[in-house]
């Protein structure tokens, strides 16, 4: 576990495209997998370590991958980042440990890779869990979104992102409640940020899903904040039109990062949706 804003460096899982990512694995029962956001310094622990552990816990075998180009993670700067990329390393990841079903849960960008594996890979895919996923509007919409347009600022600025620049980035684009935004946090992120080379993000194309939502075998929980300044709202109809099986929790006072500002909730909430029928 990571200590005083130090990310833990676990198990590396050599794909068969060549690339090598970054997951920590822990708890033994079901596989659910966790699919972190973009963003400077983003990885899986600092996304969800409110929340992997308390599931591995309660009998489930947790697994947290670094998507490339992110957290310890393979980043190459000589390919482009299309979202069928994400979808194969994160397969060919799970290919070689071993999994061949899971729920996946998915934020942001990790969120529309969770329903492109989805998609493309049906048999693989149980349930979903998503929050605020990407992928559900034109790229046009999301550089109107304020949050957005505040992190593409601290990328192109062309200087090194400070611990006061990133912890204003994420209080301002993330969070609802500036406490979540910690010291740790922009620790963990910075750690990150420093092997970071942002080609990843420049070269990030995610297409609109919508409308493919409909094609989706499994059950799909889904959480929304109101004060989500990085996603435009119409994701949340276009989930709610789209998706046959979906439950849809929409939180008030509350931003992008669902698992982390009602980590108890979200918790229990997913709990209960992998455990049922």
């Amino acid at each position: 576990m990571a200590l005083n804003g130090v990310l833990p460096e676990e198990h590396y899982a050599d794909c068969a495209n060549g690339y090598r990512i970054h997951y920590i694995d822990v708890g033994a029962g079901p596989a659910v997998v966790f699919l972190h956001g973009s963003g400077p310094g983003a990885s899986g622990h600092s996304n969800f370590k409110g929340n992997y552990p308390w599931l591995a816990a309660r009998g489930y075998r947790c697994l947290v991958p670094d998507l490339i180009g992110f957290g310890f993670s393979d980043k190459p700067n000589d390919v482009d980042h299309p979202l069928s990329f994400f979808v194969e390393c994160v397969k060919q990841t799970l290919d070689a440990i071993g999994v061949e079903t899971c729920c996946l849960v998915g934020n942001s960008l990790g969120g529309a890779v969770a329903i492109g594996l989805a998609l493309q890979y049906p048999e693989l895919v149980e349930k979903l869990i998503l929050m605020a996923p990407g992928g559900m509007s034109n790229r046009e919409e999301y550089l109107q979104m304020p949050g957005m347009q505040k992190m593409f600022e601290v990328y192109s600025a062309g200087e090194p992102i400070t611990h006061s620049v990133m912890k204003e980035l994420f209080t301002f684009g993330l969070t609802h409640d500036p406490k979540y935004t910690t010291d740790e946090l922009v620790a963990e992120r910075l750690q990150i940020m420093a092997a970071m080379n942002g080609h990843v993000m420049m070269t990030m194309d995610i297409p609109n899903l919508a409308e493919r939502l409909a094609e989706l075998s499994c059950p799909v929980l889904a959480f929304w904040g109101t004060n989500d300044r990085m996603m435009p709202d119409n994701g949340i109809m276009a989930l709610i039109r789209n998706c046959s099986q979906l439950k849809f929790i929409i939180l008030s006072e509350c931003g992008h990062w669902v698992m982390v500002e009602y980590a108890d909730m979200f918790n229990k909430e997913c709990l209960s949706f992998l455990g049922s029928d």
